[in-house]
């Protein structure tokens, strides 16, 4: 797909996925801005999922408005919808990260009661 500078795009960067504005294009890289947040970035140790005993947990905020990166033309997908506002694509981006692991956490902890039944039943007064 040809790009052009001006042209609007949906790109993951590092955890976080961007509606960003094409600037410049570099031979296979292109040069762009952030214009509004579609994922928050995962928070935690990457290399280490799900677990929270690690030496650092990261936390990591989104990529701010304005700022600008390189990224891959590979992956890039051409953006035709309205470009929100920044700081409530933020806001939304973050709400709908906190209620799927809000959600997970929910599904988990049932996942343990269950399994805590079936262990109770299968190795309580077994002779």
């Amino acid at each position: 797909m040809n790009w052009n500078p001006g042209d609007i795009v949906r790109v993951a960067q590092r955890t976080g996925e961007y509606i960003a504005e094409v600037l410049e294009i570099h031979d296979s890289k292109l040069l762009v801005k952030v214009l509004a947040v579609t994922k928050f970035p995962t928070q935690g140790d990457l290399h280490s999922s799900y677990e929270v005993d690690v030496p650092l947990f990261h936390q990591r905020p989104a990529l701010s408005y304005m700022e600008k990166f390189m990224t891959p033309v590979q992956g890039l997908i051409r953006y035709n919808g309205a470009i929100p506002d920044y700081k409530e694509s933020v806001r939304q981006a973050m709400e709908r990260e906190m209620e799927k692991l809000s959600k997970m956490a929910a599904w988990a902890e049932r996942c343990l009661v269950e399994l805590e039944k079936m262990h109770k039943e299968a190795f309580t007064n077994t002779k």
